[in-house]
């Protein structure tokens, strides 16, 4: 049986009618180690719940008698017109989940109006994404000790017509994933990474001997490729080989998204890498004021980690954040059912938007105030 085709586990027949309800399918579907990868977080994994948590503790106070009859979700981020303010947050190996990847991602993301970030670890090149779709779409980038891979990478970006960069900050190393060492996570031998290197790709190709300790082909490519020591002097380097604007995105404390702008960054994005990195770092929720605070306006501020609901999306722009990032329900939904899956998920999530948009008074995004929040 291909890796893509169903498993004898067949999903459950219950309507999907929400975000959560596609993890659950496609735990039915995918692999052990590929759902444990997509699922998993660092150490106990007490973020992955404090991350719901955070958004579940936020009450709203709605306005009444304000008609609401006509309504947009339209925003902007950065001179990007979005039909909502969401965008789905860069994340790893698509093709995991289904042979299309990440190109059906991004046509997901295009057929709801959403934008895309494209993750450097993708299975599909950065040509490949941007000439299937013609909606905003970012490239995720990391720093590896070799510079010259990173400009490589960086000046590919900016020729396929990816119109930002988002440079993740808070994985100078990998956080321990203890679920992806008991497993042996590796990518499978038909599954490439394209827009690495022959000599990085090898290393992800890697697996568990039943002999040795546990381990990960992801970390041991971290700790060969990446560079522990960047600093805010590599932001100055980035802009110097670039035009393209950067956010800064790893960001849960006011005085670091600060410095992102003192350093000529457009924005942050408030994010704790889905609680993959720092175990019980503070959840995204709770960091997002101050963080807003700390910027003034002066540049972007999207937000990802736990956004399952219309509601806490709503939450999220009462706080001050432009936009957010949603992750793993796209991969659930891409499990399921390819870009149809995705873009379920992604419509699922649009229709609940637009209803808290409603039900709490407002007609647009500019009328979601923080005053919304109890």
């Amino acid at each position: 049986m291909d890796r893509y085709e169903q498993s004898s586990c067949m999903p459950s027949p219950t309507p999907l009618i929400n975000l959560h309800g596609f993890e659950a399918a496609a735990a039915d579907v995918l692999p052990r180690m590929v759902y444990d990868y997509y699922a998993g977080g660092a150490n106990d994994e007490l973020l992955l719940g404090s991350a719901r948590t955070a958004w579940n503790d936020l009450t709203l106070r709605y306005r009444v008698l304000r008609d609401v009859s006509e309504r947009s979700q339209r925003t902007e981020v950065l001179g990007h017109t979005l039909d909502w303010p969401v965008f789905v947050a860069p994340m790893a190996f698509q093709q995991l989940a289904h042979a299309d990847g990440e190109v059906a991602t991004a046509q997901a993301a295009e057929r709801t109006g959403a934008g895309m970030i494209l993750s450097t670890l993708s299975n599909r090149t950065i040509e490949a994404v941007r000439a299937g779709t013609t909606g905003p779409l970012w490239f995720q980038l990391y720093i590896y000790r070799d510079r010259g891979i990173t400009a490589e990478l960086v000046q590919r970006a900016q020729r396929a017509g990816c119109t930002a960069l988002v440079l993740t900050v808070d994985a100078p190393l990998l956080g321990r994933r203890e679920r992806d060492l008991l497993n042996g996570f590796h990518l499978p031998p038909d599954v490439s990474v394209p827009n690495l290197g022959v000599a990085l790709r090898a290393t992800l190709a890697g697996g568990t001997d039943a002999t040795a300790s546990p381990t990960s082909a992801l970390a041991e490519f971290f700790d060969r490729h990446w560079d522990p020591s960047i600093s805010w002097r590599d932001l100055a380097w980035l802009q110097s080989i670039t035009t393209l604007p950067i956010l800064v995105k790893g960001v849960v404390r006011g005085d670091d998204a600060l410095l992102a702008i003192e350093h000529g960054a457009a924005g942050v994005i408030v994010s704790n890498h889905g609680g993959r990195q720092l175990d019980t770092a503070i959840a995204t929720a709770r960091a997002l004021p101050e963080v807003v605070n700390a910027i003034d306006g002066r540049g972007a501020v999207l937000v990802d980690g736990g956004i399952r609901r219309g509601t806490d999306v709503l939450k999220a722009l009462a706080m001050g954040a432009q936009a957010v990032l949603l992750g793993r329900p796209v991969l659930w939904g891409l499990a399921v059912n390819g870009q149809h899956g995705a873009q379920q998920v992604l419509q699922l999530l649009k229709s609940e938007c637009d209803l808290a948009l409603a039900l709490a008074g407002c007609r647009t995004p500019t009328d979601v105030t923080r005053d919304l929040l109890g």
